[in-house]
């Protein structure tokens, strides 16, 4: 038990988010605040889904080229983009009512066919992240290497597709 501690000292705790953060939130988004006009927060989500996908792939090429300490400050800087991106977006549908994608025809099937696989990752993700970050965190770069070969592409099809998800279906927000 002690060794595999050691391996993966933070386990229990990134299982423990991994399952809390995804409940927490389809919990929340059930709660409605009345009162807070938050319907500018949208593009601003989005944006932060943008950023962390042009930052992931920054801290590719840094890590590629040895810059250690940038791929590590830009990780970090995709991994509060993330956090604000969640805060946001459960605050929005915490004080708005969920918007009805308005598109027909194929376009349609498209739309649901990213928004379900963009969710569904986005839970997946969390613990890749997490793992992928503490393994390098506590020095174990050839395990952090193995993971992060993995989460990286998901992590990315995640910004791409929040920000996809959101130009879709801006038209159809209400208009102030």
């Amino acid at each position: 038990m002690e060794v595999e501690q050691k391996k993966e000292p933070y386990k229990k705790l990134i299982i423990a988010l991994s399952v809390i953060i995804p409940i927490a939130v389809a919990v929340l988004f059930g709660v409605k605040v009345p009162g807070y006009d938050l319907s500018f927060l949208p593009p601003i989500y989005a944006s932060m889904n943008g950023i962390t996908a042009v930052l992931l792939i920054a801290a590719v090429v840094a890590i590629k080229n040895g810059k250690r300490v940038l791929h590590e400050r830009l990780i970090k800087i995709c991994m509060l983009c993330s956090a604000l991106f969640l805060v946001m977006y459960v605050l929005y549908h915490m004080t708005s009512d969920s918007t009805p994608y308005g598109g027909t025809g194929p376009i349609r099937y498209v739309y649901f066919g990213i928004l379900i696989s963009h969710i569904l990752l986005s839970v997946i993700v969390i613990p890749f992240v997490l793992f992928s970050y503490v393994r390098a965190l506590s020095g174990n770069f050839a395990r952090h290497r193995k993971l992060a070969k993995v989460t990286f592409p998901i992590w990315l099809y995640v910004a791409v597709t929040g920000v996809i998800v959101y130009l879709m279906i801006s038209p159809y927000y209400p208009q102030h």
